[in-house]
């Protein structure tokens, strides 16, 4: 007995997004087909394009706002339950951790904006982490390390976990950077302070800071610029 795929017309209106891009490869599919297809399946009133579509108006197409919605807020949607919600946060996530995952090639940081662009993802997050950036003698990035998560307004670092990394590294140069979910870009007297105790800390090993840069989700800061290191 022999076995015939369906012809491309027969599928149905919900797996057409897959169709396309077994056809013509991922690029060519909008935002929308893109949703539709970790969606899988739309509503009994709605295709999962048409899902996708209202999904994504509701954050103004935005992706980085779509990732900040949670479970409850999704499950608002008629036609999207906790799975669904689930998958959507997960394939959001996965995206976030690729971005943040050290590249093949060693980046080499020759200015503020090389280190935003580096670490930008993190203006995504609702809450704070701070992470380092371990440079050698030719400022290329040997290693990254995400030091502390906090909650919404600060977090918790530990400067002897800083040290302990730079000299595994045999790092020259460190960069710090942490992320404002808040989106104020001006340090706060806790970001001066802490700055400060981690400059005198490096200081004494013959590390030194060369940067500390506040990242939000549309722009950043950075205190070698102006002038606060």
């Amino acid at each position: 007995m022999s076995y015939q795929l369906k012809s491309i017309k027969s599928w149905a209106e919900d797996d057409r997004p897959r169709e396309k891009l077994l056809a013509n490869g991922h690029r060519v599919l909008s935002d929308s087909e893109l949703l539709a297809i970790i969606l899988r399946n739309g509503s009994k009133d709605e295709t999962a394009v048409d899902l996708a579509k209202q999904i994504l108006a509701s954050v103004d197409n935005n992706w980085n706002d779509l990732s900040r919605l949670t479970v409850k807020d999704l499950c608002k949607f008629k036609g999207v339950g906790p799975v669904k919600a689930v998958t959507i946060i997960t394939a959001l996530e996965i995206g976030r951790r690729r971005a943040v995952q050290d590249l093949g090639e060693k980046p080499i940081i020759r200015s503020s904006k090389h280190t935003f662009e580096l670490m930008k993802e993190l203006g995504d997050l609702s809450v704070e982490e701070f992470w380092v950036l371990f440079l050698n003698q030719k400022n290329a990035v040997t290693r990254k390390e995400r030091i502390s998560i906090g909650g919404i307004a600060q977090t918790i670092v530990d400067v002897r976990v800083i040290l302990k990394t730079a000299l595994e590294e045999m790092a020259s140069g460190l960069i710090l950077i942490h992320n404002h979910p808040s989106g104020n870009l001006k340090p706060s007297h806790s970001d001066l302070m802490l700055t400060k105790k981690i400059q005198r800390a490096c200081a004494s090993l013959d590390f030194q800071v060369l940067d500390h840069v506040i990242i939000t989700q549309k722009s950043y800061y950075s205190f070698a610029d102006s002038g606060d290191l």
